[in-house]
């Protein structure tokens, strides 16, 4: 049999179902809507803290103090671990002694320097002489002057082996234990502040350029955190793209007192692409599907629902897209068994 036959068979069936009939004006109907708002788009994000620091390693030495662990909340300036100072501490006291030192050579020269001038002013030494005094005043101020600088970086370097808390935050995660050998540049500590969060997402570029566009409609949502959609205070998209995934990274700034925990999963959702035209949609209950059949009952001008074969698009909750077959602003069944009743 050919198909059209079987299409009209099966508009017959679905005409012809035997029952009881229903009053038109009793017949539930809801409108066919047309609406131009697009579908939300999902991508993948991360959570990150604006502010995160690896504490690391300046100087060698032996960790002999530790003060906190992960979890700790730390305030700036708090004393998070202390290596074995002792040879420093040694090496800036040798440093202050040289000082004093050059000090007193410098005061004995000056001294001399005095001298050697009234005697010159009398013609009882020679311009020679009076040089040789005057370059050797000269040369203890800058040794003094070397020692106190010598003396100075000597006490800084002391100071390496406190470490303490750039800021307030958390500590993230510590990375040593006692007895561990600290070397320069091998991390140590690391924290981060809670109070200022972000997602970080790679976004296509198309994407990326609606954001530009409609960057307030954006929204994140964080499996597990008791909250709505967030709507993020800001972002940026970074001026590069990625060559292999033609992505781009946008970070989108979380408002001031979201309690989540860099590194969680985050979902960021933006507004679809714009179409041509409206979206028109019905009711998904009130399709009818019957063989080879999709269709709808469109209720006419004398109030009776006349079946009307329609193809479908995406369905989105408990609506469905209509791609052709209805025009916004005609009523459909919402009860096509009730409908087909109808005599």
């Amino acid at each position: 049999m050919p198909k059209r036959s079987l299409l009209t068979a099966a508009v017959t069936a679905a005409l012809a179902v035997p029952a009881w009939p229903v009053v038109a004006a009793d017949l539930a109907s809801a409108p066919v809507t047309a609406s131009g708002v697009a579908q939300a788009d999902a991508f993948d994000g991360t959570v990150e803290a604006v502010r995160q620091t690896v504490v690391a390693a300046q100087v060698p030495g032996a960790v002999v103090a530790l003060t906190v662990k992960a979890g700790d909340r730390v305030k700036a300036g708090q004393v998070l671990l202390r290596l074995d100072a002792r040879a420093a501490e040694q090496q800036a006291g040798a440093a202050a002694a040289q000082v004093q030192a050059a000090r007193a050579a410098q005061v004995a020269a000056t001294r001399e320097y005095e001298r050697q001038k009234q005697l010159f002013q009398k013609n009882y030494i020679s311009q020679a002489a009076l040089d040789r005094a005057e370059a050797q005043y000269k040369a203890t101020q800058a040794q003094s002057a070397a020692q106190v600088a010598a003396a100075g970086a000597a006490r800084t370097e002391s100071g390496f082996y406190v470490v303490k808390a750039p800021y307030d935050g958390v500590v993230s995660d510590v990375a040593v234990v006692l007895g561990d050998m600290a070397m320069p540049g091998r991390a140590l500590v690391t924290l981060h502040d809670p109070a200022a969060l972000r997602v970080s997402a790679a976004l296509p570029q198309t994407a990326a350029t609606r954001l530009d566009a409609n960057g307030g409609a954006a929204r994140i949502d964080v499996p597990g955190l008791d909250a709505a959609r967030i709507t993020p205070t800001r972002w940026q998209v970074l001026p590069a793209v990625d060559p292999a995934t033609h992505t781009v990274t946008v970070r989108f700034d979380l408002p001031a007192g979201t309690t989540v925990a860099p590194g969680s999963f985050a979902r960021v959702w933006l507004p679809g692409a714009s179409t041509d035209g409206a979206r028109i949609s019905v009711p998904l209950a009130a399709v009818v599907r019957r063989a080879e059949l999709t269709a709808v009952y469109v209720i006419g001008s004398d109030a009776r629902p006349l079946l009307r074969q329609v193809r479908l698009g995406p369905v989105s909750g408990d609506q469905v897209e209509i791609l052709s077959g209805l025009r916004a602003g005609e009523r459909v069944a919402l009860d096509p068994q009730a409908a087909a009743k109808v005599r």
